[in-house]
């Protein structure tokens, strides 16, 4: 009798826990705002991801999903903690759970986004429906209404009431206390800190829903390689922050872009249309584990500069390696061989590169980097340049902008360069991107977050960038992928003709 009791007891437990966990999850979704699964649908990746992402992107088919959602986990988590239809419930509890468990599954393409630890085959929502599953057969199913109603048939039918019923009436509805402050604990919770709407069944990856994309991004060919017009930049993935004199940023970046949100961001990106990504040598390693794992087809343009040992060919293989779509020789180090007397091994670079068979570009800071360049006949399949105007409160005087200064010695002295300026010379920049005739990507269009999207854009698409290259956060992505939309479609006073 007393092993009888210590395992109805421990069902009881495991019970209430997931229906807990069903009742919370279910409530939390109806608080939060404009909530939808929309998201954790269109972001799945695992073996069934095509019908996830086909759900997810039909607002027919979403309009049921989330109420269905929302109310089964309610009166699934509901059932569960009481202890009523304990059978039905489970059973549904555990095919909704299944669900989700295949839309991330932790094993092949979908492991590394697991939110949790490193998980492979068994996670949360694995346990859950097994136990789950496991009450769907089992005769006990610990205390609850259930098991109320069947002493009561009892009892009635025998006329009479069995020894103890009162205290079996007790057990089976203690859940209803512990219930309802549990919930009281989550009420006062919600009113300190606000609806909690993440979950399991919930990645929420962009300020902008995906679907309010206003439309096709457009595309540009380098030889066989066709990108998109707004190419995601690495630096903010690799951690690297033009904070002027805010120290603790690249740390920020580092810390909110994590291995899974850099994930979650590029596969956003790719929902939105961005299909090119251009990176520092060092985040090769990320973005083939990231292709490796999804089966992702974005085109990786890797930065390249000579290793620690001067070789100026060895990075070159080992992005090709990693599975570079393009090569770039890297904006600074260009400059800085331009500026200690040593360009000829620019152009090795490039030249090297388009043996291996690959499109050959030139990164530069500086445009008297670019100048030498085209002066020796050192002429890169595209160029990538700064590009950005200097109306902007922390830009420097123009008389006191010194050729290669940018990631030089930063000054603090405000009227100097102290990390606050890419494109030195505009005019410059513009005068010599409308002449060259080979494609052009601009970067650096913001000025590191000093000018608004809107404006950047504008200014670099109408001085003559066939690309921009912009480093972004997940919630800014759909966001800038409609400002450029906008501005390609309202094109006014661009003079150059499209090289891409």
């Amino acid at each position: 009798m007393k092993n009888t009791s210590t395992k109805t007891f421990i069902i009881t437990i495991l019970r209430l826990a997931i229906g807990w966990h069903f009742l919370y999850e279910g409530i939390s979704k109806m608080m939060a705002e404009n909530w939808s699964a929309a998201y954790y649908l269109n972001g799945s990746m695992g073996i069934f991801s095509g019908f996830y992402n086909w759900m997810g992107s039909s607002e027919i088919l979403m309009k049921a999903i989330d109420p269905l959602n929302v109310y089964g986990l309610i009166l699934i988590g509901l059932c569960l903690a009481v202890g009523f239809g304990t059978r039905i419930a489970a059973l549904l509890g555990g095919l909704l759970l299944t669900m989700y468990y295949f839309a991330y599954p932790p094993f092949g393409s979908s492991v590394a986004m697991q939110p949790v630890g490193n998980i492979y085959i068994v996670n949360q929502q694995f346990i859950e429906a097994a136990i789950l599953f496991a009450l769907v057969f089992f005769k006990d199913r610990g205390y609850g209404i259930d098991k109320l109603r069947q002493i009561r048939s009892i009892s009635g039918e025998s006329g009479s009431v069995a020894d103890g019923s009162r205290r079996e009436t007790i057990r089976n509805l203690v859940s209803l206390p512990v219930l309802s402050l549990v919930g009281l604990g989550a009420f006062m919770n919600k009113r300190r800190y606000g609806t909690d709407s993440l979950s399991g069944a919930t990645i929420k990856v962009g300020a902008i829903d995906i679907k309010e994309l206003k439309g096709e991004l457009p595309k540009g060919k380098i030889g066989k390689n066709e990108i998109s017009r707004l190419v995601l930049g690495g630096n903010l993935i690799g951690g690297w922050a033009h904070a002027r004199d805010l120290i603790y940023v690249s740390s920020l970046f580092k810390a909110y872009n994590t291995e899974k949100k850099i994930f979650e961001t590029l596969m956003l990106a790719e929902q939105a249309g961005i299909n090119a990504i251009n990176i520092g040598f060092s985040t090769s390693k990320v973005l083939k584990k990231y292709k490796d794992l999804t089966g992702s087809k974005i085109q990786v343009i890797t930065q390249i500069q000579p290793n620690k040992e001067g070789d100026l060919f060895a990075n070159i293989d080992a992005a090709i390696d990693d599975g570079a779509a393009i090569l770039q020789v890297q904006g600074n180090h260009s400059d800085w061989m331009v500026r200690d007397g040593k360009p000829e091994k620019i152009g090795e670079m490039l030249d090297y590169i388009r043996k291996q068979g690959y499109t050959a570009g030139l990164g530069a800071h500086t445009i008297d980097t670019l100048i030498k360049c085209e002066e020796m006949g050192m002429i890169p399949d595209y160029y990538m340049k700064t590009m950005h105007h200097d109306n902007y409160w922390s830009a420097h005087p123009r008389e006191n902008r010194l050729p290669f200064e940018v990631d030089g010695k930063k000054s603090p002295d405000h009227d100097q360069f102290h990390n606050n300026l890419f494109c030195l010379y505009p005019d410059r920049t513009v005068e010599f991107v409308n002449r060259v005739k080979v494609p052009v990507m601009g970067y650096k269009v913001l000025a590191a977050g000093a000018l608004q999207p809107q404006d950047g854009f504008k200014w670099a698409f109408e001085n003559g960038a066939d690309w921009i290259c912009v480093g972004m956060f997940d919630f800014q992505i759909v966001k800038d992928v409609n400002i450029t939309i906008d501005v390609l479609n309202n094109m006014k006073k661009r003079k150059r003709d499209w090289y891409a």
